[in-house]
């Protein structure tokens, strides 16, 4: 329990001006940014995520299963089979504490703080399932952005990106002649749109364990 609650003291590290992990995390989010004025220095804080033992055991196993799922398949999927097909993703949220300010490295318990509740129990299909269908995510910092839903006039709500490791696994495509996918099973997560050059702008994960928060992006 001890060690429970360390981990929650020390769930993030603030990471400052001119730290290297700093910059490629800055690099990631505005080469997507949306190309307008307003969305160029939307960054205040970024902070890297410390998770638990059991959080990325959680994750290992999910991509253990995908792989086994995919080497069962007649048709084979080099990348399922490499890593799980492990993609770089954004999910947009809200932060509703100081989390990363002053030093402030530990977790809150306020319910209205989504960055929080993630990082303390993981991506949930239930409170991060969207449309009803699976944990939404996009390629891109501004698409992510974008679609964070802000219900609470809470002046204390900020939004915030989670840049996650995905274990995408077999992916339903869009494009692809529906009538022939109807009926199959096996895909592990669904595109709903496809950028240019078949990037996945967004996909749904459908199982939650598929996610794993590695750094936060809190919004100005």
């Amino acid at each position: 329990e001890l060690k429970r609650e360390s981990f929650f003291f020390w769930a993030v590290t603030e990471l400052v001006e001119g730290d290297s992990s700093r910059k490629i995390v800055e690099i990631i989010c505005r080469t997507s940014w949306l190309k307008s004025e307003n969305q160029c220095g939307r960054i205040e804080r970024v902070l890297k995520v410390h998770n638990m033992q059991k959080t990325l055991a959680r994750f290992e196993e999910y991509r253990e299963l995908v792989k086994i799922k995919a080497s069962k398949l007649p048709k084979k999927h080099p990348r399922c089979l490499a890593d799980g097909n492990e993609l770089l993703r954004f999910y947009g949220t809200t932060v509703a504490c100081s989390l990363g300010l002053s030093g402030s490295s530990s977790l809150c318990l306020s319910e209205k703080c989504c960055v929080c509740r993630i990082i303390r129990n993981g991506f949930s299909a239930k409170e991060e399932l969207k449309g009803g269908i699976g944990v939404f995510t996009t390629s891109t910092s501004g698409r992510a952005f974008e679609c964070i839903e802000v219900f609470d006039h809470d002046p204390s709500l900020r939004k915030a990106l989670i840049v996650c490791r995905v274990i995408a696994g077999r992916v339903h495509r869009p494009l692809e002649n529906i009538q022939e996918m109807a009926g199959q099973t096996g895909f592990d997560s669904l595109a709903g749109k496809v950028g240019l050059y078949s990037n996945i702008e967004e996909l749904y994960l459908l199982n939650a364990r598929a996610l794993l928060p590695c750094f936060v992006v809190i919004c100005k």
